[in-house]
């Protein structure tokens, strides 16, 4: 059986305090594989993007335990945190978070840069990133200069460019029509293929879950049900040179 290259164990999250006190997650258990595509799908104030934040290294657990690659986070000191955060997980977000005075390539660039990477190479691995997610020919340009599903293209590049294990994604089509939201899912499931890596989406949009190996349903800070999905989507290649989405 393959290891998780992520999971949670009997989660738990307490926010506030006193009368104003929220149990945000309530002992959850989840794990993703290397090779899956899993979504995390619930009604808003269900806790996803606090799970996902804990499940990134970005919010600690009230109870519970997280592990990456096998690594406990339990007891780990802000810098180990953030060490393993840099170390093994990609982030792509709703709203794309990309520098607006840096072209593609050095947004890309900046994963490698956190990482202490050499110099050497890292501009040859970051025009490999984007041509993987089908921007080779805008290396470029800036962020005012593409389109929202070319700047969501550059944030997957920037995630996978470090060969991150876990790819962790915040709704990352909502702010997309449904074309390219459709390219976006495309990319993640080619990415969630290899067999190092896995890949998490939180989302609202059922249009997604014919790209979801398996689907985690969240409500009230529980997870109530899974589905594992017997075929995902064939969805074509997305186009590599021109540029219209």
């Amino acid at each position: 059986m393959t290891a998780p290259v992520i999971e949670a164990i009997d989660v738990a999250k307490v926010l506030g305090h006193g009368p104003n006190e929220v149990h945000a997650l309530k002992g959850v258990s989840l794990a993703v594989k290397a090779g899956e595509l899993a979504l995390l799908m619930g009604p808003s104030g269900s806790g996803k993007t606090t799970l996902l934040s804990i499940l990134g290294c970005m919010l600690t657990p009230t109870s519970g335990t997280v592990r990456v690659r096998g690594r406990s986070t339990e007891d780990a000191t802000p810098e180990e945190l953030a060490r393993l955060r840099r170390d093994n997980l990609g982030f792509v977000f709703q709203t794309y978070h990309l520098f607006p005075t840096l072209n593609a390539t050095d947004n890309v660039r900046l994963a490698l840069d956190l990482r202490e990477e050499p110099v050497k190479g890292a501009a040859t691995r970051a025009k490999d990133a984007l041509a993987r997610v089908g921007l080779s020919h805008k290396t470029r340009a800036y962020p005012r200069q593409l389109s929202s599903g070319e700047q969501q293209r550059v944030a997957i590049a920037r995630a996978i460019v470090a060969d991150a294990s876990v790819i962790l994604a915040d709704e990352p089509t909502a702010a997309l029509d449904g074309e390219n939201g459709r390219a976006i899912m495309t990319i993640l499931s080619t990415v969630a293929r290899d067999a190092a890596r896995g890949v998490l989406v939180v989302t609202h949009d059922p249009r997604l879950l014919p790209f979801a190996d398996r689907v985690v349903h969240l409500e009230d800070g529980r997870i109530v049900r899974e589905e594992h999905m017997t075929a995902q989507a064939q969805a074509p290649e997305p186009a590599t040179e021109r540029g219209e989405t």
